[in-house]
């Protein structure tokens, strides 16, 4: 088993990291989907109990991703916050990450969780619903392009291994589309139905396992 897997999309050499991140090393671009800032806050306040970790928990583990894969951009596809940006908890976690990742270019694509990022002072770049990056299109919905290569979120794909009951966050690869796991721990998922040709690529205790493909 490796931490990441290397493959062609759209003519470009990409890193598919078991962290749960894309690396684009011609460009020093680093992508997540679906962080979800401020989830387990927003739950505790509602009177669910629950673990710590949450926003600390994820922070700690993309500064260790950034660290082993120098980036000069980050690209978020969607779904940075969770809901209300309340200054709870995560918001001082984030303004002590983004301080010490200062010379980071963050860019975010707007997801259906994002209504109030506009107002949440995060220190980043608020992109709209979509973009273009060389032969991608970065969005948050998985929804295909007529030229471009799609990479997008939203869905958080799972994956079973043989002999596993565990599910486990995977990269959903389809023709012209690829759809990033959910980078925050704290999400559910669903286990999508492969057509022909596509495939998964799990991401497990860090590691990437490409499955076969349908």
């Amino acid at each position: 088993m490796a931490t990441e897997l290397s493959l062609s999309l759209a003519g470009e050499t990409v890193q598919l990291l078991g962290a749960r991140a894309l690396y684009w090393p011609a460009r020093r671009a680093l992508l997540i989907a679906d962080l979800h800032l401020g989830k387990a806050d927003l739950f505790r306040r509602a009177g669910i109990g629950l673990p710590s970790g949450g926003t600390g928990d994820d922070l700690a583990r993309l500064s260790q991703v950034l660290q082993a894969y120098p980036a000069d951009t980050l690209w978020i596809l969607g779904d940075v916050l969770h809901g209300s940006a309340h200054r709870a908890a995560w918001y001082r976690q984030w303004q002590g990450w983004r301080e010490q990742h200062a010379t980071l270019q963050i860019g975010a694509l707007a997801g259906n969780h994002d209504r109030a990022l506009p107002k949440a002072n995060l220190g980043i770049e608020l992109l709209g619903e979509k973009v273009q990056e060389g032969p991608f299109l970065l969005r948050h919905d998985p929804r295909p392009h007529p030229a471009l290569h799609v990479l997008c979120g939203h869905l958080h794909p799972l994956a079973r291994l043989p002999g596993m009951q565990r599910r486990w966050p995977a990269f959903w690869l389809r023709s012209g589309l690829s759809v990033l796991p959910a980078y925050s721990r704290f999400t559910a998922g669903v286990a999508p139905v492969l057509d022909d040709g596509e495939r998964l690529v799990a991401c497990v205790e860090g590691d990437a396992i490409a499955l076969p493909p349908r």
